[in-house]
This record gives C-alpha cells, structure tokens and sequence, in this order.
C-alpha cells in the first residue's frame, strides 16, 4: 500500500536530520532523543515541524511547561529543536526564539568513604560481579553506562590504566586502575572466565545493562543501610568528592571524569567539605587583626 503523500516529506526530513547528527559524530542515544522531541512538537503542531513559526514554538513551549515538563527535559527539547531548525532546516532567526529554562542545580550527593566500604561489601552476588562493577565505579569514577560497556582487553595493567570507549560524547579517554581495583577484577575474571564482555549479561554475548547494575546498587545500599537515592552514579560523584578532598588537583579529577568543561567538576567543590575547613580565610592572614579581651561565643 502506498503511504499517504502527506507523509513523505516527514519521512524525508527525519532522514536528514539523522544525517546530519551522523555527520556531525552524535551518539545513538542522542540521535534517538532529539528526534523524539521533533516527533513531539509535530504532532503539536499536526503537520510537518519544519512548518513552524514562532508563534508556534512559544505555543508549544508553554504547553509543555503546563503539562508538567520539568526544566532538564524542557532544556534537552531546546537544544533538539534548536538543532533541528538550524542544521536541517537553515532557520536561524527562528532557532533563537527557542527559550531555555535556568533554574538552580542541585549539588551532587555524595557518601563517606565509610558508607561507601559498606555498600560494596553489601554488593549482591553470587560472586564478585556486582561487587567488581560498583567498584569499578567508585574507585575509577566511571558512569554506569561505561562500566557495563566494559572488555576484558580494556583493563591495562601493565599501565595501570582503564581503556573507556565511547564514553559521553563519544570520546574515548584513559580511567585510573588502582592496585586494588586490578586484584578486585582479577579475582572476578578468574570467576567468570569471559573473554569478552568484563561483565557479560544474562546472554554472555551480550554485556550486563545497566538496569542490573542500578538494581544491583539499590539492592547493596538497601542492605548497607543507605538511602534509596544511591546510585552507581552517586559511586561516580563520591570518588570526584574525595579526590578533591585528598587534595587532587581540580584539572586532573576533570581529565578523570571525562569532563568538557572544568566548571562542570568544580562543582564537587561545594561537597568536598573536608577540603573547605582546610582552607584558611584570608582575613585570619592580616596582621594587626588580632582580637582584644576574651569574648566569648
């Protein structure tokens, strides 16, 4: 059966919006997102979205906004659309109508070392999987999602280091491997003997996902007695956290994490309260400063 003519020029305009975020080296899952959000304002709209106005945007932005969109997916949908009008459809003047919501980020939540001792140790088995992967976790700083992607040819240990490819913005980069770490996975590999995955799935071809992994985590801090809230990637924050606490230079926990931007890890400077007690005001430095009488507070 032949499709509607009303459809082909969707059908068109979505082959080249893949093709231009293929050209332009974007990841599958963000290929998949920032086309959801076109599908979304067109079928706002009811026809094609390359047809929109400005009217048109602040329309849809603002039912969005009533029907509950919170300001991370209403920013996500921003950068889409706006990716959309400019590089597929050359609508420059339009893509700047496009609004972005600020709103204040929440400080990452971080655990003690202490706690962190715990929820490994808490890890489910039967054997050392889940405790190898959130190790892993804390102890590179890895996301979930890279943990999971992890080969066994990736573990360098005569360079102490951990391959991760493909990471966030599909750059690859070099994790730490402690001493450690590498027995930790030793003692895995020789568990499991895979000679693929580092931590093969229910299907050994294929890799663990990182459901099992957040599963696996919440079922550790369940049994650690900690916060529902904790997460691999909370594992991720801490190690940033105590890095910084141990007097880690900034710009190599950035190099780290896999960061873009340095503002982005000096974040986990308002967290790293060990390091700001250390810190010595500057007005304790001036001389002639110094307090008269006793006072007491």
């Amino acid at each position: 059966m032949t499709a509607p003519h009303f459809e082909k020029p969707i059908s068109d305009l979505r082959r080249r919006m893949l093709q231009d975020m293929t050209n332009r080296n974007f990841g599958d899952k963000t290929k998949h997102d920032y086309i959801k959000h076109v599908e979304v304002l067109a079928k706002f709209l009811g026809r094609s979205p390359d047809t929109v106005t400005g009217d048109g945007l602040r329309r849809f932005q603002a039912d969005q906004i009533a029907q509950g969109a919170q300001p991370p997916k209403m920013n996500t949908q921003a950068s889409a659309l706006r990716f959309f009008l400019t590089v597929t459809c050359g609508r420059v003047d339009l893509a700047h109508q496009i609004a972005r919501t600020h709103y204040p980020r929440k400080l990452p939540r971080v655990l003690s070392p202490d706690d962190v001792g715990r929820l490994l140790e808490a890890a489910p088995g039967p054997g050392l999987k889940y405790k190898a992967a959130l190790s892993i976790a804390y102890g590179a700083g890895l996301r979930g999602g890279e943990v999971v992607m992890l080969r066994v040819s990736d573990i360098d240990s005569k360079r102490m280091l951990i391959r991760v490819e493909m990471g966030k913005g599909r750059k690859d980069r070099h994790a730490m491997l402690s001493p450690q770490l590498l027995e930790l996975l030793r003692a895995w590999w020789l568990q499991c003997r895979t000679p693929g995955w580092l931590f093969p799935g229910r299907d050994p071809l294929l890799p663990m996902t990182t459901r099992q992994l957040n599963r696996a985590c919440h079922m550790a801090a369940d049994a650690a007695g900690l916060g529902a809230w904790v997460s691999p990637h909370t594992l991720r924050h801490s190690f940033a956290t105590h890095l910084l606490e141990s007097h880690t230079d900034v710009r190599v926990i950035q190099v780290l994490l896999g960061h873009a931007k340095l503002d982005t890890t000096a974040r986990y400077a308002h967290v790293a309260t060990s390091t700001l007690r250390t810190v010595t005001s500057p007005l304790d430095r001036l001389t002639g400063n110094k307090p008269s009488g006793d006072h007491k507070v």
